[in-house]
């Protein structure tokens, strides 16, 4: 269990030991200007995926199928921004989003 009280691996900027990036597909960024933030995964039709909490560091991840996703950054305020992304096999999608 980690410190955020779930299953869920601690998110952090570097890509946790064994993942095999010839097999694997990630999603992560940085999210800057925000307190308490959450990332949500929506798929190619909009639909709700999955949701991670972003860390203290503004660092969230994700391991998709390949294809065209949006990342919805939640904030503090009612700050929505949502980020097209192209996930591709083999190679990590890197975002910085500012809110």
């Amino acid at each position: 269990m980690t410190v955020q009280g779930c299953a869920a691996p601690e998110q952090t900027a570097a890509l946790p030991a064994g993942i095999d990036l010839a097999t694997q597909t990630v999603i992560q960024g940085v999210v800057s200007g925000a307190g308490t933030a959450y990332a949500r995964l929506l798929d190619h039709s909009g639909e709700f995926t999955g949701e991670v909490v972003v860390s203290d560091e503004g660092v969230f991840r994700f391991f998709a199928a390949p294809g065209n996703w949006t990342v919805r950054i939640i904030a503090g305020g009612g700050v929505t921004k949502d980020i097209a992304v192209e996930a591709k096999l083999g190679e990590v999608a890197q975002l910085a989003v500012a809110v």
